[in-house]
């Protein structure tokens, strides 16, 4: 009779349950990671989520799921747990909000002092620039058991907290390691260039424009979401995908990406799906673009997908395109993940540190992005994608190997702890 492996309990705290597919993308790939490594040591790991939404959590991901914000809920599921995984994501930083900090590290105080070990999964740590947040900080890293970020900044701001440095390991973000669906995995993904449902204007299922037929940009060549792209349209077309989102208030960010991309249709039929991470934000962001595209004279090669509410599904998204032009973190981590030739727009150093994990920079900022320069370079990227796949395969091949050690850490850790 086999032996029936030993359980590990253990929560899960993060930006959770807000149906950011960025977000919703690390704690995907912490299960996935941690499950897998379990299996290898011969223990089952037994998540608990700490969302905002525990009931959509539970049955999104089939795991248990606890409500963050309810104070006899959190307890109970710390208490219930071997240990508390902290992260991914950019959990301590204080752009967002003055209460950021100090509820990631509050619940962190929490599991420790009712003994329970604490993990740092790969965090995004910064800014902090209240420096009232640093010993908060500090106290709650130097009690915990294992701590990961995913970048050298994150590394180095903790060193001027005041954490140890042999204490910090740099690893890069989870999603490395999030594999596509296995229905497009068996299928070997769609081919590049193939896309499934969109929507155009406010709706989904409306029709969605698309360079079709061998159409100048600006041209018909609607299809109807979800349906299979007319035979007139050449194989050729290349799809690049686009990841937006509000930054500056006065949305001259969007307008300049707006003239860029439109400064790349001139050049050549595209296919500019844009992909919104988080809604409904990126899809609102998305649309103003498409407006400035029609206005611009290349509204016709636009199309909008659907809300990326399942990570794995946005991933098979991002591995259909022949060149990824991102602002969001995880559009940018997504497309590495799948070797998709990238440009990214930088509106925080966190985005400057994962392109130059591949060696590369951002084309611009939200401050500048002159447009055709960046037509170059996506022209070059769409004339050279092999090679640019076969130069940044080893570099990718090591950030997808590396973002499976904070799993392996922590399964260590508690397999050889005594249970409760």
């Amino acid at each position: 009779m086999e032996a029936r492996s030993e359980v590990r309990r253990i929560a899960i705290s993060g930006y959770y349950g807000f149906r950011n597919s960025g977000d919703e993308a690390v704690l995907k790939s912490i299960l996935l990671a941690l499950e897998e490594e379990g299996r290898e040591q011969g223990i089952r790991i037994e998540p608990v989520v700490l969302s905002s939404d525990p009931d959509w959590t539970s049955r999104m991901y089939g795991v248990e799921a606890a409500h963050r914000m309810r104070p006899a809920e959190l307890l109970g599921a710390i208490r219930s747990c071997d240990g508390l995984i902290s992260g991914g994501g950019s959990l301590l930083q204080d752009a967002t909000g003055g209460m950021t900090i100090p509820y990631y590290t509050g619940v962190m105080k929490l599991a420790q002092l009712l003994g329970k070990p604490t993990f740092v999964y790969s965090q995004g740590v910064g800014p902090v620039n209240s420096r009232r947040m640093d010993p908060l900080i500090r106290h709650v890293m130097r009690r915990s058991a294992y701590v990961s970020v995913r970048d050298a900044e994150s590394a180095q701001l903790l060193g001027r907290i005041g954490v140890p440095a042999d204490r910090i390991e740099i690893v890069p973000d989870p999603v490395m390691g999030l594999p596509l669906p296995d229905e497009a995995a068996a299928a070997g993904a769609a081919p590049r260039g193939d896309a499934g449902a969109a929507e155009s204007g406010a709706a989904a299922g409306s029709e969605a424009p698309a360079a079709g037929g061998g159409a100048q940009p600006g041209g018909p060549g609607a299809r109807a979401a979800g349906a299979a792209a007319p035979d007139a349209r050449p194989a050729a077309v290349p799809l690049v995908g686009v990841s937006l989102r509000h930054w500056r208030k006065d949305g001259a960010d969007l307008a300049r990406a707006a003239e860029a991309l439109a400064a790349l249709a001139r050049r050549r039929a595209v296919r500019l799906r844009f992909l919104p991470f988080h809604s409904p934000g990126d899809a609102e962001a998305s649309r103003q673009v498409m407006e400035r595209l029609e206005a611009l004279g290349a509204g016709g090669c636009s199309e909008l997908a659907a809300p990326g509410h399942d990570p794995r599904q946005m991933l098979a998204e991002v591995s259909r395109c022949d060149l990824l032009f991102g602002m969001r973190l995880h559009a940018l981590i997504y497309a590495a993940n799948q070797s998709v030739p990238m440009i990214g727009l930088s509106y925080d150093p966190k985005i400057d540190a994962f392109l130059q994990r591949l060696g590369e920079r951002p084309a611009g900022t939200t401050e500048s992005l002159a447009a055709e320069p960046f037509a170059d370079a996506a022209e070059r990227l769409l004339d050279s994608g092999e090679e640019w796949r076969a130069v940044h395969a080893p570099a990718i091949a090591e950030l997808k190997r590396e973002a499976r050690r904070p799993a392996q850490q922590i399964v260590q850790y508690l397999r050889h702890r005594t249970t409760r």
